[in-house]
């Protein structure tokens, strides 16, 4: 057995770690000639790329003012941790893309009937999702997938006209 002491084992964490984030790095930002190969998930990146997305998603759209005009909205914001949004979330984006994870929440349908979300609404939702998206430099590509898998949820979430 192999016994790594000192600066090696620091110098072994250190390329370990490097190697995992320029895999990752790759394969979020483009990596164009295996893109038809591999599902949404694998194009952007697996899970941690999609968390972190979702994580910033969810930082902006909560506080938003435009949003939390709808009284609903507001008061299910302070009855509905931030961190639980993000959970839920992200384990649908890595599913819906083809990823592993299992989405055990609600559907969309009963998870936002309640919230009566408008057209001006969804629309800003779509602008932030957007900003987050370019933010990250996810590749038009994928950004376009990720919007129509969204836009396929609309009928269920936008109750008001």
């Amino acid at each position: 057995m192999c016994k790594v002491r000192g600066k090696n084992r620091f110098r072994l964490g250190f390329l370990v770690a490097v190697l995992l984030m320029f895999l990752s790095v790759g394969s979020v930002f483009g990596d164009d000639h295996m893109a038809h190969e591999n599902s949404l998930y694998d194009r952007l990146g697996g899970l941690m790329p999609i968390s972190v997305v979702v994580n910033d998603f969810i930082d902006v759209i909560v506080p938003d003012p435009f949003i939390n005009q709808n009284p609903a909205v507001d008061e299910a914001r302070h009855r509905v941790p931030a961190a639980y949004l993000k959970y839920q979330v992200t384990a649908m984006v890595c599913q819906v893309t083809g990823g592993p994870c299992q989405y055990t929440g609600r559907n969309m349908y009963d998870s936002h009937v309640h919230l009566n979300i408008t057209e001006a609404e969804w629309d800003r939702m779509v602008v932030i999702f957007k900003d987050v998206l370019a933010k990250h430099q996810v590749p038009m590509t994928e950004q376009q997938e990720l919007l129509d898998i969204i836009g396929s949820t609309k009928a269920d979430i936008v109750t008001m006209k």
